[in-house]
Parts: structure tokens; C-alpha cells; sequence
């Protein structure tokens, strides 16, 4: 039988990014892809590059506050109705990072220029 520990494998980071479009990352999959919504690249000058909380293979679940059930075109709408800032919380596999399960933490980026991409 499994503990909650060992269920528990992932922690959720909040990341808020500020200044407004673009802001620097690509989003792969979705529920029409059966998929989870994962974050595939991250530009280098880019809001998320120099935030440094994101990471490639992060798995975005809420965006500004609006859990996502999964569809890529939920998330774009919800990102690109974010003028000046933007709030996402993603889910990271705990073996990729050390630390405790379920931790919530707070991160804020405060970039003005960047390149993004929204390839998805």
C-alpha cells in the first residue's frame, strides 16, 4: 500500500509575471490532445526566463486564479486576456526538485522586456 508521501509527488509553485504580452513560453498539449497542458520552452530574454521559477516540463493548472481542466484554448484565452500581469500556478514533479510535497510557493518576476512564443 502506497503512503501519502509517495502519492503526493509533485509541489505547486506560484509565479507572477509582470509587464504584459509577450511573456516568454511555449505550451504544449491539452485535453484535445490528451495531454496535460506542459510548458515546452522557455525563451531567454524572455518575462518566464528571467523570473527563474519556471521550468521546462512544468505543468500549468491555474492562470490568474482559473483552475484549468486541461484545454489549451482555455488557457489561451486566459492568457492573452492578461494585460499587465500574469499569475500561473504549475505542478512539478517532486523527483525533479527536492522538497515538500504539496509546498506552496511564491515567486515573483518583475521583467519588462522579453520574447515569447505561443506556438501551441
Amino acid at each position: 500500500m502506497e503512503t501519502v508521501e509517495q502519492l503526493v509527488s509533485f509541489h505547486h509553485i506560484q509565479v507572477q509575471l509582470s509587464g504584459g504580452a509577450p511573456w516568454g513560453f511555449t505550451l504544449k498539449g491539452g485535453l484535445e490532445h490528451g495531454e496535460p497542458l506542459i510548458i515546452t520552452k522557455i525563451e531567454d530574454e524572455g518575462k518566464a526566463a528571467h523570473c527563474k521559477k519556471l521550468k521546462v516540463g512544468d505543468e500549468l493548472i491555474n492562470i490568474n486564479g482559473s483552475a484549468l481542466y486541461g484545454s489549451r484554448q482555455e488557457a489561451l484565452i486566459l492568457i492573452k486576456g492578461s494585460f499587465r500581469i500574469l499569475k500561473l500556478t504549475v505542478r512539478r514533479n517532486r523527483s525533479r526538485k527536492p522538497g515538500g510535497a504539496g509546498r506552496l510557493i511564491w515567486f515573483q518576476g518583475q521583467n519588462k522586456a522579453c520574447c515569447c512564443q505561443t506556438a501551441v
